[in-house]
């Protein structure tokens, strides 16, 4: 079935406090109104269009793709009067054109599909939700069962307001029918606005079938306007992420404390502890442990390693087997192999290390000269003593040994220990300042 799809990202939502238009406020890492355009794109429709105005082209410019159509609302007069800036985009017909919402991102696409399915090609199909506080949402009034209209909550009456099935703004209508009811719409309520409710009594009087359909769970329709919603919806969202983890068979030491604001990959048999955060692309082959407080983001940890804790793995991090990051070690774009460890207070940026190589406490690879980055390799079984620094470009040979407290400047050859220090030297007689017991004012 061809469908077209409309998304209202127009509104100012001012409850929000933000110079940021809402729809681009994220989600896990994801602005709102992206998550919507990824479920859209699920459905494979013909056309997307996102209809746009509070922060205009900031919010064009942030989530333009060829894909997408885009159609200005200026003034912003409601929701029908936003479809209605759509409608040119599209060819009219009969096939369905689905309105979401850009401020509404956690609706499954199943429950979609199964409201288009019903909507079919002639019929009008509303999502619809049972809610025990209704307070605030359009109500669905029936009569014999069937839907005759929706009232808005300023506009109901008090039998209307004891309604709990609500509309969920989500629905689905005929292009052709469509086309033919949003020039038609007028604005004579509390609100002054196009609503684009509105069709449904114009569906009644045209005598075509109104079908309801309703989601799983009733927060695939909840909306964001405030910050506190926004961080409610931020935890449905990663409680939904850690049951299907742990469905897969991760072990979440807490559920309630993971955040994942991208894509994680896990294979068998992976634990991971609290208040861990991975962004990006993630992968954690078989057996990978996770401690606490960890952040990985765009990294491949390879099975049998160890994270943590308090360890961070930044892009382009890729580790072997039984590989070892410890507490306060930071790893950005380097490449580590199977069984090496740095197990304390290390730097390990844009580097090579080979397999079985122990990086001391304190390293750090020097790979920015303030303009340029340079790689530093450190080859198979060498040994980084402590408090190193590797001032790159440089190799470390295999097997190779640095005394701790080498800073290396040229490259340290194959099993030889390399030592760069200043000479010890101990004086005798000197004695630590003290403090003036009496000292003079100062003026």
């Amino acid at each position: 079935m061809s469908l077209n799809v409309v998304i209202l990202a127009a509104g100012q939502g001012k409850r929000m406090r933000s110079d940021l238009p809402k729809v681009l406020h994220p989600i896990a890492g994801k602005p709102l109104l992206g998550r919507v355009i990824d479920t859209a794109r699920e459905l494979n429709p013909a056309r997307i269009c996102v209809v746009y105005g509070h922060g205009g082209e900031q919010v064009r410019s942030a989530m333009d793709a060829p894909d997408l159509g885009w159609a200005k609302q200026e003034p912003q007069l409601g929701t029908g009067h936003a479809v209605l800036q759509a409608m040119p985009g599209f060819a009219v017909s009969p096939e369905p054109t689905l309105v979401l919402y850009g401020d509404v991102p956690l609706t499954r696409a199943s429950t979609l599909a199964r409201l288009i399915d019903a909507a079919g090609n002639d019929k009008l199909a509303l999502l619809t939700a049972r809610l025990p506080n209704p307070h605030g949402y359009g109500r669905i009034v029936r009569v014999d069962g069937k839907v005759v209209r929706i009232v808005e909550e300023k506009d109901a009456d008090d039998a209307e307001r004891a309604i709990t099935e609500i509309n969920t703004g989500i629905l689905v209508a005929p292009g052709e029918a469509l086309a033919r009811w949003l020039p038609q719409l007028g604005n004579r309520n509390a609100q002054g606005e196009y609503y684009l409710t509105d069709i449904v009594q114009m569906a009644v009087t045209e005598g075509m079938e109104i079908v309801t359909a309703h989601p799983d769970a009733t927060w695939e329709t909840d909306g964001v306007n405030s910050k506190s919603q926004l961080a409610a919806l931020e935890r449905v969202h990663q409680r939904n992420v850690a049951e299907t983890l742990m469905e897969a068979g991760v072990m979440l030491a807490d559920p309630a404390r993971i955040d994942v604001r991208g894509e994680l990959i896990c294979g068998r048999d992976v634990s991971i502890d609290v208040n861990c955060v991975f962004e990006g692309r993630v992968v954690l082959e078989d057996g990978v442990r996770i401690k606490a407080n960890c952040v990985l983001e765009d990294a491949v940890v390879g099975a049998g390693s160890v994270v943590g804790p308090f360890a961070r793995l930044r892009p382009g991090t890729v580790l072997g087997k039984d590989v070892h990051i410890g507490n306060f070690v930071e790893v950005k774009n380097s490449q580590i192999a199977d069984h090496s460890k740095a197990n304390h207070l290390a730097y390990v940026g844009d580097a090579t290390v080979g397999s079985r190589v122990n990086i001391g406490a304190g390293t750090i690879t020097c790979n920015y000269d303030g303009a340029n980055k340079f790689r530093t390799v450190i080859e198979d079984d060498a040994f980084i003593g402590s408090d190193t620094q590797l001032v790159a470009p440089v190799t470390v040979g295999r097997g190779a040994t640095l005394g701790a407290g080498t800073t290396l400047t040229k490259d340290a050859p194959p099993d030889t220990l390399t030592v760069s220090r200043a000479k010890q030297v101990s004086i005798a007689g000197w004695k630590r300042p003290a403090k003036n017991a009496n000292p003079e004012k100062k003026v």
